[in-house]
């Protein structure tokens, strides 16, 4: 069997940048060159996928011409996405044998789609990494056809309804992170992103942190925000959503803000956009709300446990997962903006609740989410994958043989 580092292909559109970006990221820049060789491949090469990946100083190349992952939609829509489909099926394939492309690792349901058949034609392996609903169409009726392996990043997330059993093609992996080297103090961050508001210093500032996407629930926030303000109406709060609208909600932005007016609370409520480091402002924040709804596993969520910021989340998808109610943050039902009012009460005026669930939160942070531990399941999984083509190769090579 070969030795040779293994190739292994990341495709990214590149026209968003989100968790599952970041995720696929650090793995890529924490491989073992000796074992692994990352190929990086863009669809978009002026997005923000691009300027992270120069930022961080990884490598990467363009697409080939012609290949360009669609969207599907109403009218005609979903028929051009299919026709762009098959139109990048050659050239991707050309690409991926002239590059020794041994493995195709993707992350998001436009490259799954995109590359899944150059790839077994090109006769690579296709790690299909889901971080999506787990009733997703491409994850229940392409991936058990198509993927060589399926990596989803919770339990929650597996594939409902897979058209094929998985269960001997499937790991749950969970998404790495890197515990924060320099961290601010936090007043210090405080008082930064309080100048930055130009908002009383007591001002109690809760923060969301993602795509602006319906999953995410941004719009939820703004309620659960609007329900403090309704309760403690005495207490100076600012909602603060970090982030910028996702491709398939353009507007969503705006829809916050309309919400906002709607409910009373437009000078409460701020659209911060895309920050990168991401670590200074959100360890100034005093609680972290996660609303989203079929979440399969939040970055934000695990980023903030190691920077000493409290969660309040919703009892739903990959949530649970990572909290223990009670122990490391606080669960509430789903779709209930009043369920978020009393943790955040509690966590703002009660010192001894929020020190004990941050601290705990911190500790099982760094004992479950390092990066090497993601890297080592992740390299062996490439591993298995390549010895079992080498194989294949070997029994086809001996069929053909005269």
């Amino acid at each position: 069997m070969r030795d040779d580092p293994i190739v292994v292909c990341f495709p990214f559109v590149g026209d968003e940048i989100g968790g599952s970006h970041i995720s696929a990221i650090k793995l890529i820049e924490a491989l073992n060159p000796g074992h692994v060789r990352p190929l990086v491949v863009l669809h978009v090469m002026d997005g923000p996928v691009a300027a992270y990946l120069k930022e961080r100083g990884v490598p990467f190349v363009a697409a080939p011409a012609g290949a360009w992952p669609a969207r599907g939609g109403s009218g005609g829509g979903a028929s051009r996405a299919l026709g762009q489909t098959f139109l990048a099926v050659a050239p991707l394939t050309r690409f991926l044998r002239s590059r020794g492309v041994d493995i195709v690792h993707t992350n998001d349901g436009r490259t799954h789609v995109l590359w899944a058949l150059p790839t077994r034609l090109a006769g690579a392996r296709q790690l299909w990494h889901h971080r999506g609903d787990p009733e997703a169409r491409g994850a229940n009726l392409l991936a058990p056809l198509l993927a060589s392996h399926i990596v989803t990043v919770s339990r929650f997330a597996r594939p409902r309804r897979p058209i094929l059993g998985v269960g001997h093609k499937l790991s749950v992996v969970h998404s790495p992170f890197d515990p924060p080297q320099a961290v601010e103090d936090r007043a210090d961050a405080r008082s930064v992103l309080v100048k930055t508001l130009g908002c009383p210093a007591d001002t109690v500032l809760l923060g969301y942190f993602g795509l602006l996407i319906d999953r995410k629930r941004p719009l939820g926030f703004v309620d659960a925000v609007a329900a403090f303000i309704g309760r403690y109406p005495d207490i100076p709060v600012m909602g603060l959503l970090f982030g910028v609208p996702g491709q398939e909600a353009p507007n969503l932005d705006q829809a916050v803000l309309q919400r906002a007016q709607a409910l009373g609370i437009g000078d409460r409520i701020r659209l911060m956009g895309y920050r990168q480091p991401v670590e200074p402002w959100m360890q100034a924040i005093d609680v972290l709300l996660v609303p989203a709804v079929r979440e399969p596993f939040g970055r934000t969520l695990i980023e903030a446990m190691f920077l000493g910021t409290p969660v309040v989340a919703t009892d739903d998808g990959g949530n649970p997962e990572a909290i223990e109610h009670g122990v490391n943050g606080i669960l509430v039902r789903p779709e209930t903006p009043d369920a978020f009012v009393e943790p955040i009460h509690r966590l703002i005026t009660d010192l001894g609740h929020r020190c004990s669930l941050v601290e705990a939160a911190h500790s099982r942070a760094c004992a479950t989410y390092d990066v090497e531990t993601h890297v080592a399941r992740l390299t062996a999984i490439y591993q298995r994958l390549r010895r079992r083509a080498d194989s294949a190769s070997v029994s086809s090579a001996r069929r053909t043989a005269p």
